[in-house]
């Protein structure tokens, strides 16, 4: 199949890039969330379960 015959959504997955970009948009999204309501998070951190304060969530600028 040439390229040109995929549609957006076909083509979206095949390169999974704007995927990959709006599943970080998300994350990155959810964490300001997190740190502004004061709420901590939960991550999996060398084998286990480790509880992030909400002052200590690191969030990634808008140009990263």
């Amino acid at each position: 199949m040439v390229e040109n015959e995929f549609d957006p959504i076909d083509r979206a997955f095949a390169e999974g890039i704007p995927i990959d970009q709006g599943i970080e948009e998300g994350v990155q999204q959810a964490l300001r969330r997190h740190k502004r309501a004061g709420n901590p998070i939960v991550v999996w951190q060398d084998g286990k379960m480790q509880w992030i304060a909400a002052e200590e969530i690191e969030i990634q600028d808008e140009g990263e």
